[in-house]
């Protein structure tokens, strides 16, 4: 469903990609007077975004997404969701004013890490005249707060576990590849990769069935920004299904970064993770790495 609005360029887009967050994003957006627009990235959005104006498009077609911008009268855009799938450089369709940086489009695909790639696609919709804004500020609630959000608190083990984890995830950030890291008994026992944390965590419940991880230690995910992380894109975040594939992995529990993360299905988050013993609480690296 398509509408025309030629009227001055203040309009929110949102790009979604897959999972759960473009809907929240979406439906924050409209709550609050908003009517937004949804570029939903075609083979990634599983939502029909039947209710909202909307069309689908192709995550290199940079060109469409500039004339969709000017067409509906977008003056802001949110980043939002998960994308499996990069463009081939021979994918990409870019408007004649950002000619002068596909070269470096192309180099960034082909070898840059997921942030490196996400800082390239906001300085060519920037080049659109369009603003990025984060997904925690049309959503601020979505940003997960310090210290345990539910009944259950990481004890002695577990925070070894989280120190562990939280250093290796900050090295991973470094490098670029992941947000996420597993540790069981003080050892890290694996990080985030291309997989994703949902491929991760399938990995390790593997690892622990085959014996190569211990059955009486628990463990502990951790997921944090990389350093130097553009905020308005690509928070880590977790959900209930997260949470799920947590509790299968035989962890204890998940810490994510306090005001630099995103909590999806936060009640029934919490309320799960009671009802399974699990803790699901907010940190602070630089904190951490004071305390050590």
């Amino acid at each position: 469903m398509t509408v025309s609005r030629p009227e001055a360029r203040d309009r929110l887009a949102i790009i979604a990609g897959g999972g759960m967050l473009p809907r929240y994003v979406a439906d924050a957006a409209r709550a609050r007077g908003e009517d937004p627009y949804i570029l939903a990235l075609s083979n990634e959005s599983a939502e029909t975004w039947s209710g909202f104006d909307h069309e689908f498009i192709s995550i290199g077609n940079y060109a469409g997404i500039g004339a969709a911008f000017r067409r509906q009268g977008i003056g802001r855009a949110v980043l939002s969701g998960w994308v499996r799938r990069r463009p081939e450089w021979r994918d990409i369709h870019a408007p004649l004013k950002a000619l002068f940086i596909l070269p470096s489009v192309v180099r960034t695909l082909l070898k840059g890490g997921d942030d490196t790639v996400l800082k390239m696609v906001i300085r060519l919709i920037e080049a659109e005249g369009v603003r990025i804004v984060g997904a925690h500020d049309i959503v601020p609630d979505l940003l997960g707060s310090e210290g345990p959000l539910g009944s259950v608190a990481p004890d002695g083990a577990a925070e070894a576990d989280i120190t562990a984890a939280a250093a290796a995830a900050l090295a991973l950030g470094r490098l670029d590849v992941g947000q996420g890291a597993v540790a069981v008994g003080g050892r890290v026992v694996a990080l985030e990769g291309a997989e994703g944390t949902d491929g991760m965590l399938e990995r390790v419940a593997a690892l622990r069935a085959a014996g190569r991880i211990s059955q009486r230690r628990k463990g502990v995910l951790v997921k944090l920004c990389k350093p130097g992380q553009d905020m308005r894109a690509d928070l880590p975040s977790i959900g209930v299904e997260t949470l799920r594939r947590a509790k299968a992995a035989g962890l204890a529990g998940i810490a994510v970064e306090a005001g630099r993360s995103l909590v999806l299905e936060r009640d029934v988050l919490i309320a799960e993770a009671n009802a399974h013993g699990l803790f699901v609480t907010g940190i602070v690296p630089g904190e951490m790495e004071t305390a050590r």
